[in-house]
């Protein structure tokens, strides 16, 4: 009565004695699928509850691909039984198919590995308090992931049957049509490979260029770009073929932070110049805050139009900005104060107008 209405529906091939094998199959696939997640799920739990970061890398990597190569690997097995009692040429595909599906996953699986190993290992040593080259970092894992995807997909294109020699050789020939059609890409690529290299910046310095309106702080370096955050907090995006090409200066990277400054005393105050020069001298000689390993140079400088010059030249022992700002600002006022207490004052513009006699008129009027 069953086999009837099962006839009579068009699905006699239910009734094959290898339908079951491939239901039996599939339930296996579902059921190891589902104890691989479970385990999965559990290694996380307990990787998270643990000090280390790798044994979360590796679970986290393999969270995704693995039950994927279940389903691939389950499938291809109940084709392949099907493919024993149906004759279609659509089957023969199978197992490329399935050899493909697997290189694929393990690819997938390396790719997160060696990203998550990137993102693990600077987070690892942000916490210990270590310094990170973050853009080392980053171009080692690129290059990893690159070498990935090529090296995944000459193997798949072997499984499908097709020569990897004949691919690199027609890949050789059409490079030169390929690299004329995007040689801006390259250029860029390239470049991004220089500045990975010779590391003239890295993510998170402050850079800026003479030859360019270009200066902030790098956030990240792409293969084609480079994004830069103004210090009005607009994004820059730099082609990287641009930094080949000009000059780059990067202040994060400076020793310490220059003071360099004219000051001017009235022309009343001539004889205190000298006594006024030497306070200031040894005041910065005598500041915690000034480097005198470096250039120091206090000295009278010029006569000006309405005041006596001298420049300070100094060094001070730290970089950061806001810090270098407050020893200027401190160094400034003990000036200002050295001035007043020899009592000169600080010159500004003036102008001295000298107005003729008038002419006196002779007794006669005339």
């Amino acid at each position: 009565m069953l086999e009837n209405i099962i006839d009579s529906l068009g699905l006699a091939v239910l009734t094959e004695p290898w339908v079951p094998k491939v239901l039996l199959t599939i339930t296996a696939t579902v059921l190891i699928n589902f104890i691989a997640a479970h385990i999965l799920r559990r290694t996380a739990a307990r990787a998270a509850n643990s000090s280390s970061l790798w044994d979360d890398t590796l679970v986290h990597a393999a969270q995704q691909p693995l039950p994927t190569a279940v389903w691939v690997v389950g499938l291809a097995l109940a084709a392949d039984i099907v493919r024993g009692h149906v004759d279609s040429p659509l089957f023969g595909l199978v197992p490329p198919l399935r050899d493909a599906g697997v290189v694929l996953c393990i690819a997938w699986f390396l790719f997160r590995l060696v990203r998550l190993s990137g993102d693990n290992y600077v987070t690892s040593r942000k916490r210990n308090g270590e310094e990170v080259d973050q853009t080392t970092i980053d171009a080692l894992s690129k290059l990893g992931r690159l070498t990935i995807v090529i090296a995944a997909a000459l193997i798949c294109l072997q499984t499908f049957g097709f020569s990897v020699s004949g691919v690199l050789a027609a890949g050789g020939i059409g490079g030169l049509a390929i690299g004329f059609a995007a040689k801006d890409i390259l250029a860029n690529f390239f470049g991004g490979l220089t500045i990975y290299l010779d590391r003239p910046f890295s993510v998170g310095e402050w850079i800026r260029s003479p030859d360019k309106q270009i200066e902030g702080t790098v956030e990240a370096i792409s293969w084609r770009h480079t994004r830069i955050r103004a210090f009005n907090k607009n994004p820059i995006y730099v082609p990287n073929a641009i930094f080949t090409t000009i000059v780059i200066e990067n202040p994060s990277r400076m020793s310490h932070r220059r003071i360099k400054k004219t000051i001017g005393v009235r022309y009343a105050d001539l004889a205190q110049v000298k006594l006024i020069v030497d306070a200031v001298r040894e005041m910065l000689r005598s500041h915690p805050e000034i480097d005198n390993n470096q250039t120091l140079i206090v000295n009278f400088d010029e006569f000006a139009e309405s005041s006596l010059n001298f420049f300070i030249y100094t060094f001070t022992r730290t970089t950061d900005w806001v810090r270098y700002h407050k020893i200027k600002e401190d160094i400034l006022l003990r000036i200002a104060q050295i001035i007043a207490d020899h009592g000169a004052e600080i010159a500004f513009p003036t102008m001295t107008l000298h107005m003729a006699a008038p002419a006196e008129s002779s007794p006669t009027g005339d």
